[in-house]
């Protein structure tokens, strides 16, 4: 594959670190919501659905919270569903490319506190399709390392049909092409060694930019500060730093 960002390590990490903040369920409920309502609440037809509701569980979200949301995305509770999906895309320092996903019922509030976060940490919010075009759309699974070697993963990765296979430091990461997701991982899952940490559809980068130093710092604590914020889904860059800088 074209590009691997320091970014999608970064925050892989940083997803275990963020296990117990505050608003890490509130985000979790509301992806099941907006899966259910883009795909109906069945999870045996919406492989999102399916994705969405691991997530929550793995996140200790409780079982009538999930099912509440998915009745508030598919209308069935009568309350509605005011929150929309947006995609915002900027720059941050050393020309890197920023794409975040969001879902707000206020979009002028969230557009705001975007544009706040990507000035304040040497950033500017961009027109849409500016950076989108240097990310593609990927399925990836993210499996623990356990007893696994590279090689065991690699021809799982060769009989599923995976595009592509990394080791990272505690996991590896299979990448497919979209269409593929499900079916890869169901495919790897089979193989009783295999725990899987995660498997959804990513933006990875075309092509990646290399920064070092402050700009290097710059553009982690802008990452991280996008993140943060409690209307956002993902944040993607395509940024990288030689390995002395990881």
């Amino acid at each position: 594959m074209a590009g691997h960002s320091k970014w999608a390590t970064i925050k892989r990490h940083k997803a275990k670190m963020d296990a117990a903040r505050s608003n890490i369920i509130s985000k979790a409920i509301r992806e099941v919501m907006l899966a259910a309502r883009q795909g109906g609440g069945n999870p045996d037809g919406n492989f999102r659905l399916k994705m969405a509701i691991e997530k929550a569980k793995a996140s200790n979200v409780a079982m009538d919270s999930i099912n509440r949301a998915i009745k508030r995305g598919t209308g069935e509770s009568g309350e509605g569903v005011q929150v929309e999906e947006l995609t915002y895309e900027g720059y941050g320092p050393g020309g890197t490319a920023v794409l975040v996903e969001a879902a707000t019922d206020n979009r002028n509030r969230t557009a705001g506190e975007i544009r706040f976060i990507f000035s304040k940490h040497g950033g500017k919010l961009s027109e849409i399709g500016s950076v989108a075009w240097m990310f593609e759309q990927k399925g990836v699974i993210v499996i623990e390392k356990g007893e696994l070697s590279e090689d065991d993963v690699l021809t799982m990765g060769i009989e599923s049909g995976a595009e592509d296979v990394r080791a990272e430091e505690d996991s590896y990461v299979i990448y497919t092409a979209p269409g593929d997701l499900d079916a890869v991982r169901r495919q790897v899952e089979a193989d009783p060694r295999v725990v899987i940490v995660s498997a959804e559809l990513d933006q990875s980068p075309t092509t990646t930019v290399s920064v070092e130093g402050e700009d290097a710092d710059k553009v982690i604590r802008l990452l991280e500060a996008l993140d943060d914020h409690d209307d956002v889904t993902k944040v993607y860059s395509n940024f990288d730093t030689p390995e002395a800088e990881a």
